[in-house]
């Protein structure tokens, strides 16, 4: 069938046995096979799972970063997850903010994220097992994901393989618990900040 002439093929449930198709004309340059209002309806769910990266309205509060993702539910900073408008409450933030890589499992996925408060990141998932931690900001996990981009499910997770389970085990390598080695990259941090101060 000419590109033109495409037709939108989503089935939308009708409450009947059989579902109606959207049937509406598909634009030639759509990447996917949906009507205009089906694309839009697809780019919010994800933009409300993985956020949209732009610059944020005005510099974040902890870091000074400029660079923000946003989500329905509003603002964070892309560099140390600073919520866009709230208050740091004294200087501890700056001086013991380490920024890690997660890879964590949930049945057979593989999640790459990042955060600056992995304990309370991971609180919020469901998630089986934390596979491994590497230091690195937002920037080393965009990296990670193109590196992985083969075996992408979609957002954050990939499928396992030969490449990403290898890079994961050298990141685990002599670690028996990844919050021992987080705890030393905070305790380094703290140590470092504290000799720069007057």
């Amino acid at each position: 069938m000419e590109a033109q002439h495409r037709r939108c093929g989503i089935r939308s449930a009708t409450g009947a046995q059989t579902d109606a198709v959207c049937g509406a004309p598909v634009d030639a340059s759509a990447p996917l096979p949906l009507c205009t209002r089906h694309l839009l309806a697809a780019y919010e769910w994800v933009v409300g799972d993985v956020g949209v990266t732009d610059a944020l309205p005005s510099p974040c509060l902890a870091c000074g970063s400029r660079l923000g993702v946003r989500y329905p539910s509003g603002w964070l900073c892309a560099v140390c997850e600073w919520r866009l408008g709230e208050r740091p409450d004294d200087d501890e933030e700056l001086v013991v903010r380490v920024d890690v890589v997660y890879y964590v499992r949930f049945g057979d996925r593989i999640k790459i994220g990042t955060s600056a408060n992995p304990r309370g990141r991971l609180a919020q998932l469901h998630v089986d097992e934390l596979l491994a931690l590497e230091r690195g900001t937002r920037l080393l996990e965009q990296r990670r994901h193109v590196q992985f981009a083969a075996h992408r499910l979609g957002g954050e997770w990939f499928a396992p393989h030969d490449e990403l389970d290898a890079h994961i085990r050298a990141l685990a390598a002599g670690v028996d618990d990844p919050w021992a080695l987080y705890d030393r990259w905070r305790s380094e941090a703290l140590a470092l900040a504290g000799s720069r101060r007057p």
